[in-house]
């Protein structure tokens, strides 16, 4: 066999949407990035929604609608894609690195406000994996420094967390639609927000800092070609329609994947905290028992046929984050030991109970080779 890591779950549904636009002629700025962003709203329940081409765009442009800007600190999680620290670093702001829970991956609340100072602007947590986070607290401590919280929920549409959903208690969130996510716009983003005004700042950002009412080559302020087009806003719109099933079935995907690692004790599954009331499976991730080569691990499976990556390499030991801010892996120890024992297994929603048994059989046998 050779299985993908991920596979894109589209149907003829969303097919026919993209030939309705080329039949259309309405490309870009039209009914279709309105109708997506709806469907944004009404299954948020959030007053504002705007439509990005990436979720890295999302992100600047909630940065720059908040007025982060260079010398200001945010407080954010080294174990993440580097977007979430490239965001604001492309307006000067430094990291302020918070290592993670050693469960959840997600950033330890407990460790965040020792981490304030008087230069903090914001706090920037991300929902990993798709897993959810208290959001509610996050805050409380936010609320408490007059800071900005921007979650990066680019992994995890749908989610909740003790039934509030990911991505609605905060200034500002992102979801994110490569490929690989839960759904998909072939690239693209959304940014939600109950804030009016910066709703309306990262509507003009995404569009060349473009007036959000007077005339067309009207630009009030700087801005950026971050619009989604009509053919990418008309895919999202299908997949929103088909959210709640493709959520299920990677749900039954990630469970079938649970009872059939249980048998391998080198083995560690993932930990979902009992506070998440909807898991919003993004990737699957396994721990590698420590004193194990996950690299010879991953090499074997690569070799037989099936995809793996290395999920994340912690952001503070990318070379252009060492070359600039002097970081050594053991600064942020939690994040570095998961970040070296953690393997992404192909995961997407049609993937088999065969398939799975073959990836777990694999694994089985490139541990074994290990000891």
């Amino acid at each position: 066999m050779k299985i993908e890591l991920a596979n894109p779950d589209i149907t003829n549904k969303e097919i026919q949407a993209v030939v309705d636009v080329m039949k259309s002629g309405w490309l870009s700025i039209g009914p279709k990035i309105e109708e997506f962003e709806q469907k944004f709203k009404d299954y948020l329940g959030v007053r504002n929604a705007i439509g990005v081409n990436s979720g890295t765009s999302g992100l600047h442009c909630l940065v720059k609608s908040m007025d982060i800007k260079s010398g200001d600190e945010v407080i954010t999680t080294p174990f993440s894609f580097v977007a979430s620290t490239n965001c604001f670093m492309f307006e000067g702001a430094v990291p302020v690195y918070v290592d993670i829970d050693p469960k959840t991956f997600n950033i330890n609340i407990d460790a965040i406000e020792d981490k304030i100072t008087e230069k903090t602007k914001a706090i920037l947590p991300v929902d990993v994996f798709g897993q959810p986070q208290d959001m509610k607290r996050i805050k409380k401590i936010a609320d408490k420094y007059n800071l900005k919280v921007i979650e990066d929920s680019c992994e995890a549409l749908g989610a909740e967390y003790d039934g509030i959903k990911a991505g609605t208690v905060c200034d500002g969130a992102v979801f994110a639609f490569y490929p690989n996510k839960q759904i998909t716009t072939g690239e693209g983003g959304m940014i939600v927000t109950d804030n009016d005004e910066i709703a309306d700042l990262c509507r003009s950002y995404r569009s060349q800092g473009r007036a959000i009412t007077g005339f067309w080559l009207h630009h009030e302020r700087m801005g950026y070609n971050y619009r989604l087009n009509e053919l990418n806003a008309a895919i999202g719109s299908v997949q929103m329609d088909r959210l709640d099933s493709i959520l299920i079935q990677r749900d039954k995907v990630a469970k079938m994947y649970n009872e059939k690692l249980s048998e391998i004790e080198e083995v560690i599954t993932p930990y979902i905290d009992p506070n998440v009331t909807k898991m919003s499976w993004f990737v699957y991730v396994i721990q590698i028992e420590k004193g194990l080569n996950r690299n010879d691990i991953m090499k074997y499976l690569k070799e037989n046929g099936v995809a793996c990556r290395p999920y994340f390499t912690p952001i503070h030991i990318q070379p252009y984050m060492k070359e600039k801010f002097g970081f050594e892996g053991e600064d942020f120890p939690v994040t570095f030991d998961i970040g070296n024992r953690s393997i992404a297994l192909p995961f997407y929603n049609k993937l088999t109970e065969e398939e799975i048994d073959y990836v777990v059989g694999i694994l089985k046998k490139a541990i074994s080779s290990e000891k």
